[in-house]
């Protein structure tokens, strides 16, 4: 198996023990992105920081030769399940007609006070 971590330059280095992506098979894995931009500035507001979590995602994927069309798999990490209209709202307006398999997970917490976090498996 042929296995690449991928860097991001337009993102901060992770500061745990991972990658923000391996390629593999095939295949992206994108680590969980929070809606940080490059300076670690999380945005005001739910609509914003899933378009920010998107754009790191983007990061991501164009870093390891791929892009948002290829996404096959998205998980959504949420804090407050109340959000969700504004959620999907704002992912549909990201991925337009594009339309991968999807889960959306409750989590009580997330770093930096962040409202979700993505985690994308995509096409290489």
């Amino acid at each position: 198996m042929d296995m690449k971590f991928i860097k991001v330059p337009d993102l901060p280095e992770p500061a745990g023990h991972y990658s923000p992506a391996v390629s593999a098979n095939g295949f992206v894995f994108v680590a969980g992105q929070l809606p940080r931009d490059a300076h670690g500035v999380v945005p005001a507001g739910i609509d914003a920081q899933v378009r920010q979590a998107f754009a790191n995602v983007d990061a991501v994927l164009r870093a390891a030769g791929s892009s948002l069309e290829r996404i096959v798999s998205v998980t959504v990490y949420v804090t407050d399940i109340d959000n969700w209209p504004t959620v999907n709202a704002a992912y549909a307006a990201v991925l337009g007609n594009h339309k991968p398999a999807r889960t959306i997970a409750v989590s009580p917490q997330l770093h930096f006070g962040c409202l979700l976090e993505l985690q994308v498996v995509a096409l290489a």
